[in-house]
């Protein structure tokens, strides 16, 4: 009992202590000293989170792993500077061998497809790379191709040119198109405007410029145009819009046929020793001709294999060839 008495006031006084701690207020309201909940209740119930292991009301985001530990390692590309992507670009557009080469990358990803139609890289399309069939023909084949003229690619503009002033009768805009490409010495789209100065395509029969048509050939044959070269020597030949010279036409005809030959062995270079197509079948109109002379190639009957066609010749081909169930018109064409 005495031993009661002594310890007494310290109990009262620890109990007095307890009660006055618990019952404090703070300026957030009542202080709960159990760490397992909110430190401060505003005289509601707080229902604790499920991740709230630590007793602190610190939610911050988790730090990202480093690469070391997760084992992902960062993308080296999207490293790569744009002007490198698009020179490398360049580099594919210029030797595509068909337009899946370029539409295999534009679909790999989004920075891909957007540095794509970069103008730069447009402007450097190779001719292989607009290549479109007639049964293809849409409005987001005309608009690529606009696009590629609009960048400055000579190809898309005569291609395009061809296709609006023959197919789809938009006589301006073709002739437009392929004047572009002429004024930047493409020969296919100065010959292809001779042609339709000798012929008065799109107007009138009294509108053929024979003299133009002329310098229009002598121009695309200066730049190596072999169909150029060859009409331009029977315009000499026969006195059409030039002044008649038959010996310089005959030498221009023979230069057309040894570029012919040229360009045939330097496509397939086995011609040369199979020598079949070497051998000389004089046409009608020839056979009866008095003295020996130097067999001329396609203007002589000799069998030369034909020459790859322009994608736009072949375009033409494919487009006014007579369809299946159509009466061939282009109108009948979607």
């Amino acid at each position: 009992w005495c031993l009661f008495v002594l310890l007494y006031p310290s109990f009262f006084t620890l109990s007095i202590f307890g009660f006055v701690y618990k019952g404090m207020r703070t300026r957030r309201g009542f202080c709960n000293p159990n760490p397992k909940v909110n430190m401060c209740i505003e005289n509601k119930i707080v229902k604790r989170r499920r991740n709230d292991f630590s007793g602190v009301g610190d939610h911050r985001k988790r730090s990202k792993l480093s690469p070391e530990v997760t084992g992902h390692h960062p993308d080296l590309f999207d490293s790569l500077p744009d002007d490198l992507v698009v020179s490398i670009l360049c580099k594919l557009t210029s030797s595509a061998s068909s337009p899946a080469d370029f539409v295999n990358v534009l679909i790999t990803c989004k920075r891909l497809n957007g540095l794509g139609h970069h103008s730069l890289v447009l402007s450097k399309a190779s001719q292989k790379m607009l290549t479109v069939k007639a049964q293809n023909w849409s409005e987001s084949a005309e608009r690529f191709l606009k696009q590629c003229a609009d960048a400055g690619n000579v190809e898309a503009c005569y291609t395009l040119g061809m296709i609006r002033f023959y197919c789809l009768q938009n006589r301006g805009s073709g002739a437009s198109l392929m004047a572009k490409a002429a004024i930047n010495s493409h020969a296919p789209s100065l010959y292809s405007l001779a042609v339709i100065q000798f012929n008065g395509s799109g107007g009138a029969k009294n509108d053929k410029d024979l003299r133009a048509g002329v310098a229009l050939c002598a121009r695309a044959a200066f730049l190596g145009h072999i169909d150029a070269l060859r009409e331009l020597g029977h315009c000499l030949q026969d006195g059409y819009g030039v002044k008649q010279n038959i010996a310089e036409g005959r030498r221009f005809l023979v230069q057309a046929n040894a570029r012919e030959l040229a360009a045939v062995l330097s496509m397939t270079p086995s011609a040369l020793t199979a020598g079949g197509w070497m051998t000389w079948n004089p046409l009608p109109h020839h056979r009866h001709g008095a003295g020996s002379g130097c067999p001329l190639l396609s203007d002589f009957g000799c069998n030369v294999p034909a020459p790859e066609a322009h994608p736009a010749n072949q375009f033409l081909t494919e487009w006014f060839s007579p369809p299946l169930f159509t009466c061939g018109l282009w109108k009948t064409r979607k």
